[in-house]
């Protein structure tokens, strides 16, 4: 393992907030470090593609800073659906310190538009959200990779390094209990030795919102859980 691969594994969830320097220029090591984490650790080219690497499903990285500006790719990066409500990125979860080198390295030489180009988000009262529909989210959060109908043949997926899973898979899917599937939705793939490019949705999507999709991949294999993680079931 290279030094800058070690050094990124050690740092990616744990670097303390304050060990960026945000105005100064980025050192090549560090360079090597941003597109090491994009390209390895984080979930961002999963969707987005970076030098010709990663999904085709959202606005290229490769320029992003001929696009937008340093302030914009921040707020993104941090909250994206305070910036465009019903964004369908979800929120990334990083160390505050990864997230300024990842800023940093994509607004490298930003020339592009800022945040006043973008509508304001909505006031007023605050409309009660519907309950969610597993079916509703699973097109707009999952369909893309793992495909309309669970088949693991989304859009994007012959562009992922790993092949995502296939919920409509009964076998596959029987094996895992509802509580595996709800927390690699929430926390993303790498806390379960998975690819880093399936994203957390933990800071996204609501505990209801999580558990609709659980339910919507049920429907989709046609299966439960093992027996044990049933109701009643016995260790």
């Amino acid at each position: 393992m290279n030094s800058v691969a070690y050094v990124v594994l050690i740092l990616v969830f744990a670097a303390p907030a304050g060990a960026q320097q945000p105005d100064a220029p980025l050192t090549p090591f560090q360079r090597q470090k941003a597109e090491t984490l994009l390209r390895t650790q984080l979930a961002c080219l999963g969707c987005h593609e970076l030098n010709g690497d990663g999904g085709r499903v959202a606005p290229s990285l490769s320029d992003v800073g001929k696009r937008r500006s340093s302030r914009y790719i921040r707020a993104m990066v941090t909250d994206p659906r305070a910036v465009l409500p019903g964004s369908a990125m979800p929120q990334p979860v990083m160390a505050a310190s990864v997230r300024d080198l990842i800023v940093r390295f994509l607004s490298a030489g930003a020339t592009g538009a800022d945040l006043a180009s973008m509508p304001a988000p909505k006031g007023g009262a605050t409309v009660p959200e519907p309950a969610p529909h597993g079916a509703t989210l699973y097109a707009k959060w999952c369909a893309s990779c793992h495909g309309a109908t669970g088949r693991g043949d989304g859009e994007n997926a012959a562009r992922l390094p790993i092949a995502p899973a296939k919920h409509a898979d009964a076998a596959a899917m029987g094996k895992r209990s509802d509580d595996a599937l709800y927390d690699v939705i929430g926390v993303g793939g790498v806390p379960y030795g998975r690819s880093a490019r399936m994203p957390a949705f933990g800071e996204t999507l609501s505990v209801a919102e999580i558990r609709a999709l659980v339910a919507q991949i049920r429907t989709l294999c046609n299966c439960q859980g093992p027996s044990w993680s049933r109701p009643g079931g016995k260790w």
